[in-house]
């Protein structure tokens, strides 16, 4: 009988049996155990989360877009969505935006238009902006609106054939563009005082029919959500509109203007996903740091946990040694650091 000797251990190398073997490092099966602490938080925190946002009531979520926005009513079990701003609201902002979609197409050939490649994208688009003032009077419009569309359009129209009429240099491209955008800027300006009249009556209305639905006891714990592109997440119209109809006292805590990257698949889904996980910190915040309002306060706010105690060690990497005494933060001067 053949005897075969077992001498694979002896050709495995050491580095790379460590590299692979590496729970048997008693400092990283501690370790292990410490983070297993925090996933596990993790775990329960998600689904905490994940059990509010079935709860959550009644809540308002609106989606900013093009129609003056989505609004959805979310109250209990029940919801209603809709675009609550009349029609005119979009017609006069899109003849608003013609100056702008000029502006698209003439930008990359500013410093050089003597290339002419905008030539055949601006008579296109001239097209379409001839077809809109053919049919102009037929939309409807109001008479204030359909005047200043008139007008803007015919402008744009005009430019365009001069544009294209003969070649400019740069700077004589850019006097005559904004030569039209100057002579229409009035024109623009009524444009928007109809669509944000449009506005402000489309969702005065809904915003009323539902807190007659809700009522008035639960609707002081209403709570609203406004997604909105960053760019307009700062006195965001509808936000300006909405904070109107909720108690004054709430506002501050229950109006969130909620910036996104892109228009999320599921508006009222991620509104709500935020929603949850705000309320469950405010309440954490006072429960958690019940000795520390400052830090409490930032669990429940936009501050990272951290930003604190690293803007003090920036400034002064000795001074978080003195940040907290006998279990209380010592007081600091204004800017949040240490003096």
């Amino acid at each position: 009988m053949t005897e075969h000797r077992n001498d694979h251990g002896t050709d495995v190398d050491p580095h790379d049996l460590a590299m692979v073997a590496f729970r048997s490092a008693r400092q990283r099966r501690a370790r292990d155990a410490l983070l297993a602490v925090n996933a596990e938080m993790r775990r329960d925190y998600a689904s905490l989360k994940a059990e509010l946002t079935t709860r959550l009531t009644p809540v308002i979520v609106v989606q900013n877009d093009s129609r003056g926005g989505r609004y959805t009513l979310v109250d209990g079990g029940d919801r209603e969505s809709l675009h609550p701003v009349a029609e005119v609201f979009e017609l006069a902002k899109s003849i608003a935006h013609v100056p702008l979609g000029t502006y698209t197409i003439l930008a990359p050939y500013l410093k050089g238009p003597e290339g002419r490649g905008w030539v055949r994208p601006l008579q296109d688009f001239a097209a379409t902006l001839t077809a809109a003032r053919q049919q102009l009077d037929a939309a409807g419009l109001p008479r204030e609106p359909a005047a200043s569309s008139r007008r803007i359009l015919d402008a744009a129209l005009r430019f365009v054939a001069a544009a294209v009429e003969r070649p400019m240099s740069s700077a004589e491209l850019i006097v005559a563009f904004t030569d039209f955008t100057g002579g229409v800027y009035g024109d623009i300006r009524t444009n928007m005082y109809h669509a944000a009249k449009a506005q402000i009556a489309g969702v005065e209305a809904v915003m009323r029919r539902w807190r007659r639905r809700v009522g008035e006891q639960r609707w002081k714990g209403l709570y609203v959500v406004v997604l909105s592109l960053w760019t307009t997440s700062v006195l965001n119209q509808n936000s300006i509109i909405i904070r109107r109809f909720m108690d004054p006292a709430a506002v501050a805590t229950h109006l969130i203007d909620l910036p996104t990257a892109e228009t999320p698949a599921d508006p009222v889904l991620t509104a709500l996903d935020n929603l949850a996980r705000i309320v469950q910190d405010n309440v954490a915040a006072e429960l958690v740091f019940p000795v520390d309002q400052e830090i409490a306060d930032a669990l429940k706010g936009q501050e990272d946990l951290l930003s604190d105690t690293i803007q003090e060690q920036l400034a002064c990497p000795y001074q978080d040694k003195r940040a907290v005494a006998d279990g209380k933060r010592v007081a600091r001067a204004p800017g949040r650091v240490l003096r």
